[in-house]
């Protein structure tokens, strides 16, 4: 169970995070100086070097998002301007893709950045830049929304897999659904028929927290509160559902830690966003008191497994259920070993955790009079990016691009990097769990300067 560090604040945080962003910054400047756009997208490091891995073109997006967010947190214009250069050459692909659930991370991360950085006047004004970014975000909000499954009483947008996979990831890539919305934007089917982008929001958000997300009521043997799972199969001649599944966690009865992390952050960013809302956009899907509960039930009961079961710094082995977790049997009671002989952790998921944590601890705050509550989320947010902030985590040697060390891509492939005298991987980053660092060190950045809260949406 993380060890939360109850007095730990946002500003004690800041020498830290300076140091952060002088190491992002030599990283940044590190691949940008070896990476060849024919190799495809950089995905992780083998042996301190980024390098592609074939299976969804995903994480481009992260690599010039995190330059984006560099120049966000730095003010450093070479930044800006090269991810806004490799956003316009390289990320038009990702906008009409058709064939993944991955436009919330691709095209938010990239467009969605620009398009927030002028909208809170650190970049100039510019009308046509603006109709851009605007358009891109618009097609990519559609595009997610027509991978379409339909079930009774909702649908999915189902995975790369096919429309019989709906995959806890895909809860974070709303966003897309979400911005696209915002800009008045529609999906166009035959015959004219529109389908409100908040709408198939809503749907999929419904179907994820109903079948992705466990609530401890005996639903199967394994039916732990907060317990997620990567995939749930569905039969598509009639829309049933049929059994739990797994692509990168070790079983379907198991949480791989990446997708609950996935699913705290993506209930508590929707928990932000949805609150901006009108009743009367909302009254159609639900109305703002019932979607605003089951966005909360599943934010809470998954950050509570999160606490719950990971060791005491706050970065969680890469599965809950992983075998040679057996080996370890006080592995809650310490804190996380990337280098013991039996499972690797996975950095990433608390990357993507600590944020999740962090939002949820506020919005909790903004909304509820528990103010106990909302101060033991946040306090764990901000525990877990104090460990990640930290050696053994933060990699600060100019020989190794990674930012974020010990992140695991496929473990039951064996995609990732064993070093030598090792018997399961550890010592490299992944693209995502870099850039999502620095979004979390970003958020907190601006909590502790004062700063505008930072929305994807805002």
């Amino acid at each position: 169970m993380i060890s939360i560090k109850q007095n730990l604040t946002s500003a004690d945080l800041a020498a830290k995070i300076g140091r952060f962003w002088s190491v992002s910054s030599e990283k940044i400047l590190a691949i940008k100086s070896t990476w060849n756009p024919s190799d495809g997208s950089p995905v992780f490091t083998v042996d301190g070097r980024y390098t592609s891995q074939g299976w969804t073109e995903w994480t481009q997006g992260f690599q010039f998002g995190s330059a984006i967010l560099q120049y966000d947190a730095t003010d450093e214009t070479f930044f800006f301007e090269g991810g806004r250069e490799d956003t316009v050459r390289f990320m038009a692909p990702h906008v009409s893709h058709v064939g993944v659930h991955d436009h919330g991370f691709n095209n938010v991360s990239t467009y969605g950045n620009l398009l927030r950085l002028m909208n809170e006047g650190r970049t100039p004004e510019n009308l046509w830049e603006r109709n851009f970014y605007e358009l891109a975000l618009k097609i990519s909000g559609a595009v997610q929304a027509r991978r379409w499954t339909s079930i009774p009483g909702g649908g999915y947008i189902y995975s790369f897999n096919g429309p019989h996979s709906l995959f806890v990831d895909t809860i974070r890539s709303l966003r897309a659904l979400a911005v696209a919305h915002r800009l008045g934007h529609v999906l166009m089917e035959e015959n004219d028929k529109r389908i409100p982008l908040l709408g198939r929001l809503v749907q999929h958000a419904r179907a994820t927290l109903g079948y992705n997300i466990y609530y401890g009521e005996n639903r199967d043997t394994y039916d732990i509160r907060g317990r997620t799972v990567h995939e749930s199969i569905f039969n598509t001649n009639d829309g049933n559902y049929r059994c739990p599944s797994t692509q990168q966690g070790y079983s379907p009865f198991s949480t791989w830690t990446r997708g609950l992390a996935w699913a705290m952050l993506g209930c508590a960013e929707q928990l932000e966003f949805i609150d901006t809302l009108s009743e009367e956009e909302l009254e159609p899907f639900g109305g703002h008191k019932e979607i605003q509960n089951i966005l909360l039930r599943a934010a809470l009961a998954t950050s509570d497994f999160y606490i719950e079961n990971s060791p005491l710094d706050g970065v969680p082995y890469w599965d809950t259920g992983a075998p040679g977790l057996a080996q370890m049997p006080n592995w809650r009671d310490a804190n996380s070993d990337p280098f013991n002989a039996h499972e690797p952790v996975d950095s990433s998921a608390a990357a993507i955790a600590a944020q999740g944590l962090l939002r949820l601890g506020h919005y909790l705050e903004e909304h509820t009079s528990e103010k106990t509550d909302s101060k033991h989320y946040f306090q764990a947010g901000l525990s877990v990016l104090d460990t990640l902030l930290s050696e053994p985590y933060l990699s600060d040697s100019p020989q190794h691009q990674g930012l974020i060390l010990h992140s695991v891509y496929h473990r039951p492939c064996g995609w990732d990097f064993v070093p030598q005298g090792q018997t399961v991987p550890c010592g490299e980053s992944t693209m995502w769990g870099d850039y999502h660092a620095r979004e979390a060190a970003l958020y907190v950045d601006r909590i502790a300067q004062g700063e505008r809260y930072l929305t994807f949406f805002g």
